[in-house]
């Protein structure tokens, strides 16, 4: 009797053990559904956010020196106006006051530039714009600066395009030469007559040509309602940087794919830890 009743004991704590190991293997399983298709429901909806959603262009430190620089190179255009137009000058007066803002705002205008070497993301679009590519040359040869051109040819533009390098390139280097001769000419007694007369001649002919450069600028961003919008928020549309920005776009995506590949790895291996402690 008592060999019977042991060996039934033995049976039911083997049987008891198979239903628990039994019971723990369903968990892990419907563990595995449920992340599975999790994933799978994070993957559409993040597949359609992807199309759907906006993306950062340009950070709060890039829009306010670029919004100081603007209104620096404003007043200049402005006080510069009056300074050199005698109609002007004799309509509005304070000539020594106006000379004073425009000195200033002269020297004023690195500085916003040289402040934004502070942020990271100013900093990582510095040395974008400095860097010139194949694309940037085809951009330029096959005239993409038209309106959808970009997106016909295919090109893999980065974040900006061979324009907007040419532009930020030449509007440093005219800022430190009107500077320069601008202080030539405010402070005479540093050289002589015929440097005066050089500082003066390439301040007012450079002058010109910024002004023809900064009307060619507006003019493209009147024409793109998204750069406009990006440089005012931040946000573009994704869309709109596929078409315009094709490489930038691309490289986004390869950031954003990496990123979700890293939070799935993260999921199952929180997944594993509770089907181990289930267990």
């Amino acid at each position: 009797m008592s060999r019977r009743a042991e060996d039934g004991g033995g049976r039911a704590q083997d049987d008891g053990a198979a239903a628990s190991s039994a019971r723990s293997r369903d968990v892990q399983t419907v563990q595995a559904v449920q992340l599975q298709d999790a994933q799978e429901t994070r993957g559409v909806r993040d597949s359609k956010a992807v199309r759907d959603s906006r993306i950062e262009r340009f950070t709060r430190a890039e829009r306010y020196v670029h919004r100081v620089t603007a209104t620096l190179m404003l007043t200049l255009i402005v006080t510069g106006a009056v300074l050199y137009l005698p109609s002007l000058s004799v309509r509005i007066g304070h000539r020594p006051t106006i000379a004073l803002i425009h000195l200033y705002s002269g020297w004023g205008l690195p500085i916003p530039m040289a402040a934004g070497l502070f942020s990271r993301a100013y900093r990582a679009d510095v040395r974008r714009l400095g860097r010139h590519s194949e694309t940037d040359r085809t951009w330029l040869k096959k005239r993409a600066w038209r309106s959808e051109r970009a997106h016909e040819l295919a090109l893999p533009v980065g974040k900006f395009n061979a324009g907007q390098k040419l532009n930020a390139a030449f509007q440093c280097g005219a800022i430190l030469v009107m500077a320069g001769t601008g202080t030539l000419m405010w402070f005479p007694h540093l050289v002589g007559v015929s440097m005066r007369t050089g500082a003066t001649f390439v301040h007012d002919w450079l002058a010109l040509a910024i002004g023809f450069v900064l009307i060619g600028h507006i003019w493209f961003a009147v024409n793109d309602r998204q750069a406009r919008v990006g440089m005012r928020t931040g946000w573009v549309t994704r869309r709109w940087a596929e078409q315009e920005h094709r490489g930038w776009a691309a490289e986004l995506a390869a950031d954003a794919g990496d990123e979700a590949v890293d939070r799935a790895a993260r999921d199952e291996a929180g997944a594993r830890e509770v089907g181990g402690a289930v267990h």
